[in-house]
């Protein structure tokens, strides 16, 4: 574990290859490195603190997903499907965050999510408008906010009119809502306004500012955990391990290094910069209407479902394709609801509810391609009788899916972790 401290009396920015398999040119993690520290946790023991309100979700970590050779092989088909739509969204983004901040934009991606759109968004810049602007990954917790130290050290360095938060997707907005309440907290104790836009590759939740796409496709970067984010971890929020003027923390998981395909997935993007530069700029050329602005829609289409599966607590519902891999690997899911329209796209989705058992529904009309719900526990504690193990996934019929009955909240063992 590695600490060091700029002469500002505030940490200083880590950067690969000590930290993180990409080139320090393309990222500097406003992280503390946490690695040798014991943080992961079983899924349904971390599942049953978070929704207990026993602890957050990001005082520890999810153990790594590892992916089974066929998963591994519809990452690679999904990418190469969807590399060039990914590079064409990563010039729309760009090319509205250079022209929101004057050609001199400090990009600050919210990791781990975040980060590789970062580092595209910088080589595209690079590459096709000839400026090397800096690129910082930092932390954000639902429930907690923004890393303030981390706000503090680019405050240092950089103008904060230049800032321009960057994340990889929307779900229904939850890190939109955290972001913006974030900063009108620090500019009330630090006196330091940031904006609170917030540039996406793919909005589909309709609540960002800037974006490459409103479109809910599959972002290959969300199928991977680590292997495709420069094999670093989620962040960590644990006060037994940060200190009031500590980044927030994550790990490096160097000995997974034969797996990362974290360069592969950039460089397939950046491939095709070149061929899509005319649709980024005849998209870019278009006006932007009141349908541009951010109508939340996702929001309330989230709290529909909610009411309709019986669940009480917003948060465990996760729309989007993103959102959805996330529950699946992370989490402890429930089941999927699925677009009929968008099966053919879902290809991960279905592998991995088949592997976890879980029931896959069709939904017509969803307004995302997919939708993750995580089960509810009973009481959210350990005691609970354990459920039936789990079978094979099934696809309900979409005739069936839309009077599905709500989810009667059922306790998880340790049986239903990955």
């Amino acid at each position: 574990m590695t600490t060091s401290t700029a002469p500002s009396g505030l940490p200083t920015p880590l950067t690969g290859p000590d930290f993180g398999s990409y080139p320090a040119q393309d990222v500097r993690w406003l992280l503390k490195d946490l690695g040798g520290l014991a943080l992961e946790a079983p899924t349904a023991e971390r599942e049953a603190a978070i929704q207990s309100g026993a602890a957050n979700y990001a005082e520890s970590l999810p153990v790594e997903y590892t992916p089974t050779a066929e998963y591994q092989q519809l990452y690679a088909s999904a990418l190469e499907r969807s590399a060039r739509r990914i590079a064409t969204a990563v010039g729309v983004v760009t090319g509205q965050g250079l022209a929101a901040r004057i050609n001199q934009p400090v990009l600050v991606s919210l990791a781990r999510a975040g980060t590789p759109v970062g580092i595209l968004m910088r080589r595209w810049a690079q590459q096709i408008h000839g400026l090397d602007i800096p690129h910082y990954t930092m932390s954000i917790v639902r429930g907690v906010g923004l890393d303030e130290t981390a706000l503090r050290y680019l405050a240092a360095h950089h103008r904060p009119e230049q800032i321009i938060f960057v994340d990889g997707w929307t779900g229904k907005g939850a890190i939109s809502r955290e972001l913006a309440s974030a900063l009108d907290r620090f500019a009330q104790s630090d006196g330091i306004r940031f904006s609170s836009e917030l540039a996406v590759l793919a909005d589909p939740g309709h609540c960002a500012d800037i974006y490459g796409t409103r479109d809910d496709f599959l972002i290959p970067s969300a199928c991977l955990n680590s292997t495709v984010s420069g094999l670093v971890s989620r962040t960590v929020f644990n006060t037994r391990h940060i200190g009031p003027n500590d980044f927030h923390g994550a790990k490096f998981y160097a000995e997974l290094a034969g797996s990362d395909v974290s360069m592969d997935f950039l460089a397939a993007v950046q491939s095709h910069f070149g061929a899509v530069r005319g649709d980024v700029a005849e998209a870019l050329a278009l006006p932007r209407t009141m349908d541009g602005a951010p109508t939340w829609s996702g929001w309330e289409a989230v709290e529909t479902l909610s009411r309709r599966y019986g669940i009480d607590n917003i948060n465990l519902v996760k729309p989007g394709v993103g959102e959805t891999t996330r529950v699946l690997l992370r989490r402890v899911p429930w089941k999927v609801l699925a677009n009929p329209d968008a099966l053919d796209e879902l290809g991960h989705v279905l592998l991995l509810a088949q592997q976890r058992g879980v029931p896959v529904e069709e939904v017509p009309g969803l307004p995302y391609s997919c939708v993750g719900l995580i089960r509810p526990l009973a009481g959210a504690d350990d005691d609970a009788e354990p459920p039936a193990p789990a079978g094979p996934a099934v696809v309900v019929p979409a005739s069936a899916a839309v009077t599905a009955a709500p989810v009667t909240a059922a306790p998880v063992t340790a049986g239903d972790a990955q």
